[in-house]
C-alpha cells in the first residue's frame, strides 16, 4: 500500500517535470524555426526592387542573366528556389532554368501562392513542388510599376536542415497546418500524415490545389490528453506541448519520451518501499530480540547494518548517474538557447528599412533644394539646406544606435522601469509631430512611483510606433485626437492606445501583426510585428481590439 502510494506521488511529480521541461524545449524548437523563417521573409520584398527582374516582367521574355543571377542568389541564401511569374502566372525566370527540371515556361497561375502574391500584394503558402516534387514554404510578393501590377516574384524555403537538426534528438517534433496537416516533422515517415480526419470536401480541396501530390493524408492515430499526455502509436508514453507558429494556421507540435522518467519514477519508489521495509524489519527485529534472545540482537543488527549499506550504495549510485545526465542535459540546452539568440538578429535586420525610411527622403529633400540653391547663387539659403542634412544624419545615427542596442537586447537590459520616464521620453519624441499636424495628444501622467518590468528605449519604440500610425491615420479629419489611457489590473498595468479614426477592416485585423502586412502605400509592414515581438519579451501583450467607432491598440506590461 505504501509503495503504491508513493509510486503514483513521484508518477505525478514527474510528469509535471517533464511537462515544464517539455515547454521549455518547444519554445527553444520553435526559436530554431522562428530564426528561418525570419531569414527570408525579407528576400522577396528585396527581389522585387530588381531593375532587371521589373524588365523581364514588362516585357514577359525570358533573360538568361536574369536566371543565372537568381542562380547566384539562390545558393548564396541557401532558398529552395527563385522565380518570378508574369500577369498570367507562367515562369519567365528561374534560379533552376539550367537544370533539367526548369520551372522556365511553366503555368503555376492555378497555384495559390501566385493568386495571393497576385491579388493581395503578398501571401505564404505551402505545398509540394509540381516539378521539383520537394515541399516547402512559398513566399509571395506583388511587383508593381507606375502602371500597375507586373509580375509575382516567389521564394522557395525548404526545411530539411530544420528536420536534421530536430532528427538528432529523441523527441519527437512536428508542424501541422490549419487543416491538421503534418508539414514538417523529425520524423520523415510522417510528413503529410493528419492529426485526425480531414472532412472530404476539405480533402478534395487540397487535392485538386496539387499542395501534397498524391498523398492519402491518412490520420496518425496518436491521442493527446488535455494535460498533455500523450500515448504514441507504439502505445508508448510522451508528454506534448502546443505553440503557435509565426505563420497563418500553423502550430508546432513537440512530444518528449516519458519512459525514463517513469522508470525512474518505479525505481525510487522501489527503493523507498525497500528501505521502508527494511527499517520496519528493523523495528520489529529489536523487539523480538529483546523479548527472545539478546545474543541474536547483536547478528541481526549486524545483518541488517550490511544490507542497508548495500541499499544505499546502490541509491547513491543512482543518484549520481542522475546528476550526471542532468548536467549534459542543461548544457545541450543553453547551447541550443545561444543558437537562438543569434536568430533573432533576422528581425532587427528586418526593421532597418522601416527605420530609416524617412531621413533618407528628407535627407534626398534637402539635398535636392540645395542644389536648386547652389544653381541660383543663393548660398545661404543652400547653407541652412545642408544643416538640416547634418541634423538627418544625426537622427539617423541615433536610429542605428538604437538598432544595435536592440541586437543586444537579452543582455540585462530589462528590469524595473519607472513608466513616468517612459511618457516623459515618448512626449519629447512624438510632441512635435502632432503639434504640425495639429491633432490633439492626450498622455496620462502616472507618477514615479509606479514601475514596470521592460527596457526603456524599446517600450519608447513600441509607444512612438503605435502612436504614429495613429496620427498618420487621423491628421486629415477635421477634429483629429489621439489618447492614452493607463489602468492598473491583478499587477499588470493595461495602456489603451485609441484615436478617432473609423477603425480597422475587419478583414485585414487578423493579419495585423504578421511580416509585411501593411495598408499603407510603399509600407513594409514590419512596426506591428516587431513591436509584438518586444512586448512577448518583456512578459506582455500587445493585441488589437474591435471597436465600432474607434481604433484601439491595448498593451499589458507586468507591475513591479
Amino acid at each position: 500500500m505504501f509503495a503504491d502510494r508513493y509510486h503514483r506521488f513521484l508518477r505525478e511529480q514527474a510528469i509535471s517535470v517533464e511537462r515544464d521541461e517539455t515547454t521549455k524545449q518547444t519554445r527553444a524548437v520553435l526559436r530554431l524555426l522562428e530564426s528561418e523563417l525570419q531569414k527570408f521573409r525579407l528576400l522577396p520584398a528585396v527581389l522585387s526592387e530588381y531593375p532587371d527582374l521589373r524588365a523581364a516582367l514588362r516585357s514577359s521574355r525570358v533573360d538568361p542573366r536574369l536566371n543565372d543571377k537568381l542562380a547566384v542568389l539562390k545558393d548564396k541564401t541557401g532558398a529552395g528556389a527563385i522565380f518570378a511569374l508574369d500577369r498570367q502566372g507562367k515562369a519567365i525566370a528561374a534560379s533552376n532554368a539550367r537544370l533539367p527540371d526548369s520551372f522556365v515556361g511553366q503555368d503555376y497561375s492555378f497555384r495559390p501562392y501566385y493568386r495571393l502574391g497576385w491579388t493581395k500584394g503578398g501571401g505564404e503558402y505551402f505545398a509540394l513542388g509540381t516539378v521539383s516534387r520537394r515541399p516547402g514554404l512559398y513566399l509571395s510578393r506583388r511587383i508593381e510599376d507606375a502602371n500597375g501590377p507586373i509580375g509575382v516574384i516567389v521564394v522557395k524555403i525548404e526545411f530539411d536542415g530544420i528536420e536534421q537538426a530536430w532528427r538528432d534528438r529523441r523527441a519527437l517534433s512536428f508542424v501541422v497546418d490549419g487543416n491538421g496537416v503534418l508539414l514538417l516533422s523529425s520524423d520523415p515517415s510522417l510528413r503529410f500524415r493528419a492529426l485526425g480526419a480531414i472532412d472530404p470536401a476539405r480533402k478534395a480541396k487540397i487535392k485538386a490545389a496539387l499542395q501534397f501530390g498524391n498523398a492519402r493524408l491518412t490520420p496518425l492515430e496518436i491521442t493527446i490528453a488535455p494535460t498533455g499526455l500523450t500515448t504514441m502509436r507504439d502505445g508508448s508514453q510522451a508528454m506534448a506541448a502546443i505553440l503557435p507558429v509565426p505563420v497563418s494556421g500553423w502550430r508546432l507540435y513537440h512530444f518528449e519520451p516519458l519512459e525514463l522518467a517513469l522508470k525512474s519514477a518505479r525505481q525510487r519508489a522501489n527503493i523507498a518501499a525497500i528501505l521502508f521495509a527494511i527499517v520496519l524489519s528493523l523495528l520489529l527485529a529489536v523487539l523480538g530480540w529483546a523479548i527472545v534472545r539478546r545474543r541474536l540482537a547483536g547478528e541481526a543488527r549486524a545483518l541488517l547494518e550490511k544490507e542497508v549499506a548495500a541499499r544505499t550504495h546502490d541509491l547513491a549510485r543512482e543518484i549520481e548517474a542522475r546528476v550526471s545526465a542532468d548536467q549534459r542535459y542543461r548544457q545541450a540546452r543553453e547551447e541550443l538557447a545561444h543558437a537562438n539568440r543569434l536568430g533573432t538578429l533576422g528581425t532587427i535586420s528586418a526593421g532597418v528599412a522601416h527605420e530609416i525610411n524617412q531621413p533618407v527622403a528628407t535627407i534626398r529633400t534637402f539635398a535636392e533644394n540645395a542644389t536648386a540653391f547652389l544653381d541660383r547663387a543663393q548660398p545661404e539659403q543652400a547653407a541652412t539646406n545642408l544643416r538640416e542634412i547634418v541634423a538627418m544624419t544625426d537622427r539617423i545615427g541615433s536610429i542605428t544606435a538604437q538598432l544595435r542596442r536592440y541586437a543586444r537586447r537579452g543582455v540585462g537590459t530589462i528590469g524595473p522601469l519607472s513608466i513616468d520616464q517612459v511618457f516623459d521620453g515618448v512626449r519629447l519624441l512624438v510632441s512635435d509631430q502632432f503639434r504640425s499636424a495639429q491633432v490633439r495628444l492626450d498622455l496620462p501622467t502616472p507618477g514615479p512611483g509606479l514601475k514596470v518590468y521592460a527596457g526603456r528605449v524599446r517600450l519608447e519604440q513600441v509607444l512612438v510606433n503605435l502612436l504614429t500610425n495613429a496620427l498618420e491615420a487621423v491628421r486629415t479629419q477635421s477634429d483629429p485626437w489621439v489618447r492614452v489611457t493607463l489602468m492598473q489590473n491583478r499587477g499588470q498595468i493595461v495602456l489603451d492606445i485609441r484615436d478617432s479614426g473609423e477603425g480597422i477592416d475587419p478583414a485585414i485585423a487578423d493579419q495585423l501583426f504578421m511580416p509585411f502586412a501593411t495598408t499603407k502605400t510603399g509600407g513594409l509592414g514590419l512596426g506591428l510585428h516587431i513591436a509584438r515581438d518586444i512586448m512577448i519579451e518583456f512578459g506582455g501583450t500587445l493585441e488589437h481590439v474591435a471597436s465600432d467607432d474607434n481604433t484601439l491598440f491595448r498593451m499589458t506590461l507586468e507591475a513591479v
